[in-house]
């Protein structure tokens, strides 16, 4: 039996068709994995913006053949336009140009730059601005659904998905430094991700997109939001993060085990003083090319990343006090750490 229904101007066959679904029923369709996924997208790419980097002897983005050089992304956080994005993104620009999923341009200006975490902060002047929501990275679990967005290869706001892999990894920064407590996902990163938000299933920000390991499948890295949050603190107010040196350079060695058992140490290890900054505080306060430092403040020192952790803010002006061994015996020396510049 043929029987036609007008609606709307459309006809159907009642027999074989079915009436047109609406976007109401499209989102009905959908699962609920993939109604988190468009929903998250919505609510944050409006505060995602696609950094267009010049850097000193580079041709504009726009005129570079290699695909995705000169650009990054970034995330809006404040209504007068604060953009959090990575330090490798706009280390070293002479212009970076802003651009909105509205199509609006504008110059970035940076507000800050820590490489030691790969966190940097611009700052553009417009109206009406969406902005993004940090979470709270370390209520994090594993399995978790991981959402990134920004501009690989600049493919503007392009969505991946997956979930949090791994939580309490490190990285090495451009800097030297260990990156401490980042998250590891799999949501697929690419060149010109950097700097872009990962979010979870709320449209919180949770990680700042940093990394990717270019022959491996699926290793994808972010700096966690909550060591984010106190970087991008600093710098806005600040400009930088203040940390505190003492102008040594060393590397971390094995005590061997006669020392370990008549000295009683809480190590196995330390970190060997392989040369001295002239006239920096270690020199000054009598430390020796050979020393090996095993402690610092009562703590155990058995690498020199755990001795770029303690070197923080707290430290700079004030006197601490070390453990060395020198001619197999302990000595205590006390050092006022500067500045790091």
């Amino acid at each position: 039996m043929f029987q036609e229904i007008y609606t709307e101007g459309q006809v159907f066959d009642s027999d074989h068709a079915q009436p047109p679904v609406s976007s109401t029923d499209d989102f009905q369709l959908l699962d609920a994995y993939s109604r988190t996924v468009v929903q998250v997208a919505q609510q944050v790419s409006k505060a995602v913006v696609h950094l267009k980097v010049q850097k000193p002897g580079r041709q504009p983005a726009r005129r570079q053949q290699q695909p995705g050089a000169g650009t990054g992304s970034g995330f809006i956080i404040s209504t007068d336009g604060y953009v959090v994005t990575n330090s490798h993104v706009i280390n070293g620009s002479e212009q970076i140009e802003g651009m909105l999923q509205d199509g609006r341009t504008f110059r970035a200006e940076v507000v800050g730059d820590d490489p030691a975490t790969d966190i940097a902060v611009v700052k553009i002047q417009g109206d009406n601005l969406a902005t993004a929501t940090f979470g709270e990275s370390r209520r994090l679990q594993v399995g978790q659904i991981a959402i990134a967005i920004g501009n690989p290869y600049g493919f503007q706001y392009s969505v991946t998905a997956g979930v949090v892999s791994a939580l309490g990894r490190t990285l090495r920064s451009q800097s030297g430094r260990l990156i401490d407590d980042v998250i590891q996902t799999d949501a697929a990163l690419n060149p010109g991700n950097s700097g872009g938000p990962l979010v979870d299933s709320h449209g919180k920000v949770i990680g700042v997109n940093t990394a990717v390991i270019l022959p491996a499948q699926g290793l994808c890295f972010a700096v966690t939001a909550d060591l984010a949050k106190f970087v991008v603190g600093k710098l806005i107010l600040e400009g930088r993060v203040r940390r505190g040196y003492i102008g040594i350079a060393a590397q971390t060695v094995q005590l061997p085990p006669k020392w370990l058992q008549t000295l009683q140490l809480e190590t196995s290890g330390g970190i060997q003083i392989q040369n001295l900054e002239p006239d920096g505080p270690a020199a000054r306060a009598g430390l020796q090319t050979g020393d090996v430092i095993v402690q610092f403040e009562g703590r155990p020192l058995d690498s020199i990343d755990i001795l770029h952790k303690v070197l923080d803010e707290q430290t700079i002006g004030r006197p601490v006090s070390l453990w060395v061994l020198r001619n197999g015996k302990l000595q205590q020396v006390d050092v006022v750490p500067g500045e790091l510049k």
